[in-house]
């Protein structure tokens, strides 16, 4: 049996970077989130002003209709009336011809002076529709200002989150596995593995293992934790993977402890455990993205 190797436990590394980076990622998270609800309102605003426009243009079609069939028989009537006047006007005597004369100019004035007022009654219903048309668009652009506002403002942080996300990927290490296979890039804290994770080369699942009797699952493997040495930093896991059951011995944090299944192939399995306790061991395991051929 071949002696167990020796791994520097490296310099723990500042809280602050991690701390900045989730609190980027919450604030970008809640950005997206206002913005999604504020161009939801904004559709919401447009399609009430929509509907309401198109009420009341039916409205004023209605009502225009009605008075123009109301305003047409009333001026088919004054016309019918004129030309009776105008015809007893030809036909009567010179005595009753002034008089007659007199009537039928009265009912001219009286025609010109109801299409006058017809026509301004249409005209005023129609500014009042314009007007609170332009109100509504003048409304409606002074919102997609504001959201166009927070639309830069959520860029900027995305830019800057890019940044600072790929300071923490350069940041990463990549080292030999316990079973001397090259591994990739491993994380040694929550935002490192956030990165990774942002990068999507491997599946990863959170562990977090305590002392139980019993095995347990993360994806298609059992893990159970056997002991922890808080102090060195070491501890000891079985791991049953395709019905075969393997004990990883002191190993210590941030080492990749490599295994091999049939789904993963030639691809090893990695577990990296980023911190050891009493009676509880955390980190992560990662997992081929591509499931091999059977």
């Amino acid at each position: 049996m071949s002696p167990t190797p020796t791994y520097h436990q490296e310099p723990q590394r500042s809280s602050v970077m991690p701390a900045l980076v989730a609190g980027a990622i919450i604030a970008l998270i809640a950005a997206n989130i206002f913005l999604y609800v504020q161009i939801d309102h904004v559709r919401t605003d447009v399609a009430k002003v929509q509907d309401k426009l198109s009420n009341e243009l039916t409205t004023l079609r209605d009502s225009a209709n009605v008075t123009t069939e109301s305003q047409k028989r009333h001026l088919e009537t004054l016309k019918e009336e004129l030309e009776a006047a105008r015809a007893q006007a030809r036909s009567a005597a010179s005595q009753g011809k002034a008089e007659a004369q007199a009537y039928a100019d009265q009912k001219v004035k009286t025609l010109e002076a109801e299409q006058a007022r017809a026509q301004q009654q249409v005209s005023s219903e129609i500014s009042n529709v314009k007007s609170n048309v332009q109100q509504v668009a003048t409304a409606a652009d002074a919102k997609i200002a504001g959201v166009s506002s927070d639309v830069g403002a959520v860029k900027t942080q995305m830019s800057a989150t890019e940044a600072e996300l790929q300071k923490t990927i350069a940041d990463l290490k990549s080292v030999r596995g316990d079973m001397g296979v090259q591994s990739g890039l491993i994380a040694t804290n929550a935002s490192e593995l956030n990165a990774l994770k942002l990068r999507g080369e491997r599946n990863y699942i959170d562990v977090k293992l305590g002392k139980t009797k019993a095995p347990q699952r993360f994806g298609d493997i059992t893990l159970l934790l056997k002991g922890t040495d808080a102090k060195k930093n070491k501890y000891t896991v079985q791991v049953m993977a395709d019905d075969k059951l393997t004990e990883k011995k002191d190993k210590s944090i941030n080492e990749p402890v490599q295994f091999y299944t049939a789904k993963g192939g030639h691809i090893p399995y990695e577990l990296v455990i980023n911190k050891v306790d009493k009676n509880q061991i955390v980190g992560y395991l990662a997992t081929p993205k591509v499931e091999a051929t059977r």
